[in-house]
């Protein structure tokens, strides 16, 4: 646990640091002066934009659960651990995600390596997810294009060799014979169990639908940000809103930085002054406005949950954990 919260607040820290950056390229005094002119009623549409894409994440997170055997964990206590899971998306790397296997473990018995399963199968519909919604604005603007093609190669072929057994299994012999992957074969193998019943097709078309409607939410509420500084409504802004931020979190997911700092903001500030020409400053605002509304507001509340729940991190004595199956 300490190792996690010296993680966590290494993922604040560069938090901080990115959000600095980002105003000091816009000009402090003119992005505060975007945001004192910002219509703040539409923040809280905003954020009711991000609550729909987290409940509908939920859904996917409780179902993928339903995939692995998980049944006798309540909705509730399924929902704890999910919204627990937010402040482990800026750790480095987001190796602090695994802890969500570690409580499942801890709370139904079943083996860690299986619930880490859920962990990476969100990630990959989730990635898949946005880059559907990035579909039209790839085609509208082909510079885009081989981030585009690369991205989507990587996800679609993990779940194609996921799904191919004998290929699979060879693979995994062929790893174990690496020197210091051996010992880790029973995990190795308990880990592409789980992923073969999670990217099966009726499960990565459920996953992935969910995906694409909850991020379509988060891509609404970026186009409300946009009204509320200023920028004149429409069909082509709400396209741009939803193209910008689903290209934006594919980027930031396959960088592996902590909550895709940096690359996420990178990636808005600069699709937003290239594709719809904005000045720096209102780019800045705009980028420092959906990030509090998405990734700090979750963060919030995965620090809420951290707080209401001391059984989580270790902080009091929870009920001693199941043998694993």
């Amino acid at each position: 646990m300490t190792d996690l919260r010296r993680r966590l607040l290494a993922g604040l820290a560069l938090g901080f640091i990115v959000l600095m950056v980002v105003a000091l390229l816009g000009d402090v005094r003119q992005v505060a002066g975007r945001l004192a002119g910002f219509n703040w009623a539409l923040a809280l549409l905003a954020l009711g934009c991000t609550l729909f894409n987290y409940t509908l994440r939920y859904l996917k997170w409780h179902f993928y659960l339903r995939q692995i055997g998980v049944t006798e964990i309540s909705a509730r206590e399924s929902a704890r651990l999910f919204v627990g899971g937010f402040p482990l998306a800026v750790t480095p790397g987001k190796v602090g995600e695994v802890l969500k296997a570690v409580w499942l473990q801890q709370k139904t018995g079943i083996p860690v390596t299986r619930g880490v399963t859920v962990v990476l199968a969100e990630r990959i519909s989730d990635g898949l997810a946005v880059l559907v919604l990035s579909t039209l604005g790839v085609i509208a603007y082909p510079q885009y294009a081989p981030a585009f093609a690369v991205a989507l190669g990587v996800l679609v072929c993990f779940i194609v060799v996921s799904q191919i057994r004998p290929l699979a299994l060879r693979l995994l012999e062929w790893a174990q014979r690496i020197p210091g992957v051996r010992r880790f074969s029973g995990g190795l193998h308990e880990l592409y169990e789980g992923s073969y019943a999670l990217f099966r097709p009726r499960a990565t078309l459920v996953g992935v639908g969910l995906g694409t409607i909850s991020w379509l939410g988060e891509g609404v509420g970026f186009y409300l940000i946009l009204i509320g500084l200023g920028i004149t409504g429409g069909w082509e802004t709400l396209g741009n809103a939803v193209f910008i931020l689903a290209f934006a979190t594919a980027v930031g997911g396959l960088s592996t930085l902590p909550g895709g700092l940096g690359a996420a903001e990178g990636t808005i500030a600069g699709m937003l002054a290239l594709v719809m020409t904005l000045p720096a400053s209102l780019a800045a605002a705009a980028t420092l406005l959906i990030r509090f509304a998405t990734l700090w507001f979750g963060v919030t509340l995965g620090l809420i949950v951290w707080a209401m729940s001391p059984d989580l991190m270790g902080q009091a004595s929870a009920a001693g954990p199941k043998p694993a199956v």
